[in-house]
C-alpha cells in the first residue's frame, strides 16, 4: 500500500542519480532487504517509478528499506528526509545522535529507550523490523572521534523539572545505582547461559525504559550522576550486545552508540573503550575489518595508563580479531602476542571491572583459534580451541557452542571430515538450547562448508540434527 505525496519526490531521483541504481535496482534491493527479515515484498520498476515521479510513499517498513537500499550503495547512512520521505516516521534518526551537550545526550539515550517499548507494542517486529538493514558502519566515526577528543564531560549534575516526565522528578541517590548495576550483573548472566534472545535476556530494554530512563532524568549531584550514567551505560551496552547476538544488527548500533556517550558522561574511560570493543566485535562480524580495527585502536589509546592489564588484554584480543577479518596475519599476529603478554601481567588483586568477568584465558584462546579460522590455518585454530574448550561451560553456554563450529571447521580445513561432523553434532545440540541467532549463524556457515561432502552419512546427519534448528523462527 502507498498514499499520495504531492507532486514528484524529486529528491529521491536526484538520490537514486548520484547513486547510480536505476528503479528495477531499487526495487531488487528493497525486496532482498525485505527478505530477510521476513517480508514478502513485490516491487518492481513500475512501483520505483511511482515513488518518483508521481511522490507515492510506499507504507510500513518500505521507506527505511529503501533508504537502507540506497544507503549500502553510497556507503553512508541516508535519513529519509533525504529521498523526500520524512514523513512517513522519524525513527530512524533515534539513538544514532552523539551529543555534545550532556543534557541532550541524556534525550538522546531516553527517546531510544522510549522507541524500543514502542516497537513492541507495534507487533510484526516493531520498530526494529522497519529499520531492517539500516546498519552502516559509518555511522560509528563521529561517536568515536568525539570520544577520542573527550572522554568525560566537565559536570553532570542535573536538577530536573516535572515537565520533562510524568509525576515529579525524582531525586536520585546511590542506592537507584546500584539496582541498575545489579540487573546489568543477572543480565550478563542469563545472556551468556541462554543466548541474548532469552526472555530474560530481553527484559534489559524494558529496564532501560521502566528504570533507567526516569532515574537520567531525574536530579542528582555530579558524584551520583557519574555512577547513575556508568550503570546506564552498561545496561545500554548490554541492550545492543543481545541485540547484536539475536541478529537486530541497527538496533545494536544505536544502543552502542548510546553507551558510549553514556560513559563519557560517566568520565568512566575503560567503560568506553569496552564499548568500542563491543562497536569493533560487530563491524567485524558484518565484514568491515579495518572499520574494526579503528574501533578497536580507539578503545586502546585512550585507555594507556588507565585500564588493567586484563582490560588491555581483551582490547588487543578485539584488535587482532578485526586484523584477522581484514586479512593481515603479521598484525593480528601482534596483536595477539600483545594480548597475551597483558593477560600474563594481570594478577589476581587488580581492580577489573566486574563487566570482564567473562575474560580469562579460555576467552583468549577462543578468540585467537577464530582469528587463525579467519586467516585459513587450521593447525593454529585446533591448538587454541582445545585450550578453549577445556573449561566447563554452565556459565557461557553459548561460548562453547560457538567455539565447537571453529573446532569443527579446523577439523574439516584440516581433512578430518568425520571429526567435523562430531564436533558439528555437539554445536548443535548446544545452539538448540540457547536463543542466540549468532550460533545459528555459525552452524550455518559450518554446513556450507560442508555442501561438497553432502552425500556423507555423518554430514546428512548432521544436516538432519540441524534442520529443526535452521528452521527455527528468528
Amino acid at each position: 500500500m502507498s498514499r499520495e505525496q504531492r507532486g514528484p519526490n524529486e529528491k529521491l531521483g536526484t538520490v537514486l542519480a548520484l547513486a547510480g541504481i536505476s528503479n528495477a535496482g531499487l526495487a531488487r534491493r528493497v525486496n532482498d532487504l525485505g527478505a530477510q527479515r521476513g517480508l514478502t515484498l513485490r516491487y518492481d520498476k513500475t512501483s520505483v517509478a511511482r515513488w518518483v515521479s508521481k511522490g507515492m510513499v510506499p507504507q510500513g517498513a518500505a521507506p527505511h528499506l529503501i533508504a537502507a537500499a540506497i544507503g549500502q550503495k553510497l556507503g553512508r547512512p541516508v535519513p529519509l528526509h533525504e529521498i523526500g520521505l520524512a514523513d512517513a516516521d522519524p525513527a530512524p534518526e533515534v539513538g544514532l545522535a552523539f551529543p555534545r551537550d550532556v543534557g541532550q545526550a541524556v534525550r538522546s539515550a531516553t527517546e531510544l529507550y522510549r522507541l524500543d517499548l514502542a516497537g513492541r507494542r507495534a507487533g510484526s517486529g516493531g520498530i526494529w523490523q522497519s529499520l531492517a538493514g539500516s546498519f552502516a558502519v559509518s555511522a560509528y566515526a563521529t561517536p568515536a572521534s568525539r570520544w577520542l577528543i573527550t572522554p568525560a564531560d566537565s559536570s553532570v549534575a542535573r536538577e530536573a523539572n516535572s515537565a520533562e516526565g510524568s509525576g515529579a522528578p525524582l531525586k536520585v541517590g546511590h542506592s537507584d545505582v546500584q539496582k541498575l548495576r545489579e540487573a546489568a550483573e543477572d543480565a550478563r548472566r542469563w545472556d551468556s547461559k541462554y543466548g541474548g534472545g532469552d526472555w530474560r535476556s530481553s527484559m534489559v530494554p524494558e529496564c532501560l525504559r521502566v528504570e533507567a530512563a526516569p532515574l537520567l532524568l531525574g536530579s542528582y549531584s555530579d558524584e551520583v550522576g557519574r555512577a547513575l550514567f556508568g550503570a546506564s551505560a552498561e545496561l545500554t551496552r548490554l541492550a545492543g550486545w543481545m541485540a547484536f547476538d539475536t541478529g537486530q544488527q541497527e538496533a545494536a548500533q544505536r544502543y552502542y552508540i548510546q553507551a558510549l556517550r553514556l560513559a563519557r558522561a560517566a568520565a568512566d574511560v575503560p567503560l568506553g573503550g569496552y564499548v568500542l570493543a563491543s562497536m569493533s566485535l560487530q563491524a567485524t562480524y558484518r565484514g568491515f575489518g579495518d572499520e574494526g580495527v579503528d574501533l578497536a585502536q580507539a578503545a586502546l589509546e585512550r585507555n594507556r595508563g588507565l585500564a588493567t592489564a586484563r582490560t588491555m588484554s581483551f582490547f588487543r584480543l578485539v584488535e587482532a580479531r578485526s586484523h584477522a577479518k581484514a586479512g593481515d596475519a603479521q598484525a593480528a599476529g601482534a596483536a595477539l602476542k600483545a594480548a597475551e603478554g597483558w593477560l600474563e601481567r594481570s594478577r589476581e588483586g587488580d581492580n577489573d571491572p566486574s563487566w570482564l568477568g567473562f575474560y580469562g584465558y579460555d576467552r583468549f584462546a577462543a578468540d585467537a583459534a577464530e582469528c587463525y579460522r579467519d586467516l585459513k590455518a587450521p593447525r593454529q585454530v585446533r591448538r587454541f580451541t582445545e585450550q578453549a574448550l577445556s573449561k566447563p561451560t554452565e556459565e557461557f553456554v553459548r561460548s562453547h557452542g560457538l567455539r565447537l563450529v571453529v573446532s569443527a571447521v579446523a577439523e574439516l580445513e584440516s581433512g578430518n571430515l568425520d571429526a567435523a561432523c562430531e564436533q558439528g553434532v555437539r554445536a548443535v545440540e548446544v545452539a538448540g538450547r540457547i536463543s542466540s541467532a549468532r550460533t545459528t549463524e555459525y552452524v550455518k556457515d559450518l554446513l556450507h562448508r560442508l555442501e561438497p561432502y553432502g552425500d556423507e552419512p555423518r554430514v546428512v546427519e548432521l544436516r538432519e540434527r540441524a534442520r529443526p534448528l535452521l528452521m527455527a523462527p528468528a
